[in-house]
């Protein structure tokens, strides 16, 4: 087997802010200092190991080693986290179900939408399973920001912490979208064995690009939390139960939002642990 076991980590989620979060979730902390404290851990890991892997320069962290992005707070964040409290693993989902277009989306920064021959074919592409998404009445958006510590590579945590995201966007009521994937240690092999696909526009993938920013292949590979490999089904379903009842922490002013329903749309009733669950597969 390509993983070494290792002792289970904890979650914790850290929700968009300013949004309602889905009444699923039962363990709501209000807590300015923790949500600092564990958006900081997060991103000092991102500085740390996407530093080391060479896609990001110095120059784009804080003076603490923070890799910060402007759209970590509009972000959903499942953090995994160690005995001590630590992030060692992050991942996170940004909604962007209410884009006007693909103008409108973070991922039309990506280099390829700037080639000539497959920009225009990318964009259409993504505007496809946008309205895809929109018809099937599930969220839209990406995901990225996948990083873990050095020390938990090649165990369970990289493969845990994918999976606990298809299950946190089932929590959500379902949610399709985009992700960049790279090459560098077998990031976008790894996606595409749990269901993440390549691409595609008209049966043919938008094929992989240089990404002379982060300086490695990538490619940008489609979801669905509806239909992850199926192998993996029960243990999703397994995380499900764990994050709904793991510590959602937010930020103080979201309290009043708690009673609502997420942008919107109606969360779905969690299915206990050990009864079946179809995640459209």
């Amino acid at each position: 087997m390509w993983f070494r076991s290792r002792s289970q980590a904890r979650f914790a989620i850290l929700p968009p802010f300013k949004l309602a979060s889905p009444l699923v979730f039962r363990n709501i902390e209000v807590d300015n200092q923790r949500h600092h404290d564990l958006m900081a851990n997060m991103q000092r890991l991102r500085g740390r190991v996407y530093g080391a892997d060479g896609a990001i320069r110095p120059s784009e962290l804080t003076a603490d080693g923070r890799h910060k992005l402007n759209i970590d707070d509009r972000s959903w964040h499942v953090l995994s986290l160690d005995a001590d409290g630590d992030v060692i693993a992050c991942l996170r989902y940004l909604e962007e179900s209410h884009a006007s277009g693909f103008e409108s989306l973070r991922i039309r920064s990506a280099a390829l939408a700037r080639c000539p021959v497959q920009g225009p074919r990318f964009r259409r592409a993504v505007e496809r399973e946008m309205d895809r998404a929109n018809r099937s009445a599930i969220g839209f958006g990406e995901v990225g920001g996948w990083a873990v510590s050095e020390d938990h590579r090649r165990t369970t945590e990289s493969l845990r912490i994918v999976l606990a995201t298809y299950g946190l966007l089932e929590l959500l009521g379902s949610c399709a979208g985009v992700a960049t994937a790279t090459f560098r240690h077998c990031s976008a092999t790894i996606l595409q064995r749990i269901g993440l696909t390549a691409l595609q526009l008209d049966g043919d993938e938008i094929p992989p690009y240089h990404d002379p920013q982060y300086n490695c292949l990538m490619q940008i590979l489609y979801f669905d939390s509806r239909s992850p490999n199926p192998k993996y089904t029960a243990w999703i379903h397994d995380l499900m139960g764990d994050l709904a009842s793991a510590p959602v922490v937010c930020r103080e002013n979201r309290t009043a939002a708690l009673e609502q329903v997420w942008s919107g749309i109606k969360a779905p009733k969690f299915i206990p642990h050990g009864e079946p669950v179809s995640l459209g597969v």
